[in-house]
């Protein structure tokens, strides 16, 4: 059965959102592939996705105690970047669940500092910039303070 729309400005039927949806990944993107891959090229190793670290960050460099996350500019809201921008449909639940999100990475962000960790992010968009990627990383992994 082909069911309408969600709202007016959704071109898609409530089946074919959510097979769309379920397509998203939280790990192993894109960004993040381009995240480990250059990192690792630069020398660095690092853990995955540790549980037991506040937020499953992306990659850990335990000896180091840093973490990086890589995050979607849409999911995570990436302030003034064009990948931000708002569904025009259903907006009372997207805004609700980005800000959902954006308000679980600063809780994230203060457990690990607590505990003492240092963390980058980076975002989806900063992964199109190779020569600027590898300064970030490199400078995050090495600073010492």
């Amino acid at each position: 059965m082909m069911h309408p729309p969600h709202s007016p400005h959704d071109t898609l039927t409530e089946s074919q959102r959510s097979e769309r949806m379920s397509k998203v990944r939280s790990t192993d993107t894109g960004p993040e592939m381009v995240v480990r891959r250059l990192t690792h090229a630069l020398g660095y190793r690092y853990r995955l996705h540790r549980r037991d670290l506040p937020g499953q960050p992306d990659l850990v460099f335990s000896g180091r105690r840093k973490v990086i996350f890589v995050h979607g500019c849409f999911w995570h809201r990436h302030e003034g970047c064009p990948l931000c921008r708002l569904p025009k449909g259903n907006l009372d639940f997207w805004q609700s669940k980005l800000e959902g999100n954006q308000r679980r990475d600063r809780e994230c962000q203060h457990r690990l500092e607590a505990l003492g960790w240092r963390w980058l992010v980076i975002w989806e968009c900063e992964t199109n910039s190779e020569t600027q990627l590898r300064d970030r990383i490199t400078n995050f992994l090495e600073a010492t303070a």
